[in-house]
């Protein structure tokens, strides 16, 4: 695999010191919304209500808090009892560890992140809930550390926004998953065109750092990929107002802006299908 750009090593570097920072914040009993992450996450309203009493049910209360996503991939990717699933940048754990109690005692969670300071949180979190059936695995999300047709599901929340090289991590999600597996991710897409500068600000506000896809790119992508069946679903179209503070500090006129932003951003869910092997052919007819 080709050595990574120095746009993506800074980029890199940027997510790993904002999470880190954000780690850092939930381990000292604060969230990690606030302090040197602020920035970064679009705490209020973008991570809010994802989860229901339910499923946080249970769970360290610095995982609930360490949860820096834009959705809830664990509620709509449909898992199974003994499958296989894998998370994208992991963060604090709580996809992990909700995905650990779906699949069951006879299936596995993985989690994966970049940043020493949130998987020491994870693996923490993890001795707390109790939960035996989820590994922490150190790595990029660009050069997965597992082999190939070894995972039956593939989540992610809002995280692949965060890579400068989305088709390495698209082509590392096929490499991995099984045959027929599934990619059921959380993420953050922008429909139709944004002036760069504008694109750039809101994308601050959400949480993004590298820029989200376009969403006929994304679809693009994952075909590239070798992706079937791909469907992009909104689970929430973010509007100006939502982000009028945000954008005044930035010295942003809100206003001005909304015909060319208002309701662009959204938070989907991105499902796409590994294509199964097929049966080999072993009828008189079946060449016909």
């Amino acid at each position: 695999m080709s050595e990574p750009r120095l746009e993506e090593t800074a980029i890199q570097e940027s997510v790993r010191k904002k999470y880190g920072e954000a780690a850092k914040q939930v381990a000292s009993g604060g969230s990690a919304c606030c302090g040197g992450a602020a920035e970064l996450i679009g705490c209020d309203p973008i991570g809010a209500n994802l989860y229901n009493e339910t499923e946080k049910g249970g769970l360290p209360e610095e995982a609930v808090r360490a949860s820096l996503g834009c959705g809830n991939p664990t509620a709509l990717a449909e898992l199974k009892r003994g499958e296989t699933v894998l998370d994208l940048g992991s963060g604090g754990g709580i996809d992990v560890l909700l995905s650990a109690r779906r699949v069951g005692p006879t299936g596995k969670a993985y989690g994966l992140d970049m940043t020493d300071e949130m998987l020491a949180l994870a693996r923490e979190n993890q001795r707390k809930a109790g939960v035996e059936n989820a590994e922490f695995l150190k790595g990029q999300i660009e050069n997965v550390p597992l082999p190939d047709n070894s995972v039956d599901v593939i989540i992610s929340n809002c995280v692949i926004n965060l890579s400068a090289d989305k088709d390495r991590v698209l082509k590392e999600a096929f490499r991995v998953l099984k045959p027929g597996g599934r990619f059921a991710v959380s993420d953050v897409v922008v429909r139709g065109e944004v002036p760069a500068a504008i694109r750039k600000s809101v994308e601050l506000w959400i949480g993004c750092i590298a820029g989200a896809l376009e969403e006929s790119e994304y679809r693009a992508k994952l075909a590239r990929a070798g992706f079937e069946s791909v469907e992009i679903e909104p689970t929430r179209v973010y509007r100006v107002d939502d982000a009028r503070e945000f954008l005044a500090q930035a010295g942003i006129d809100a206003d001005a802006i909304a015909p060319q932003v208002d309701g662009k951003f959204m938070s989907a869910f991105v499902r796409a299908v590994k294509p199964a092997v097929k049966a080999a052919c072993c009828g008189p007819s079946c060449c016909a």
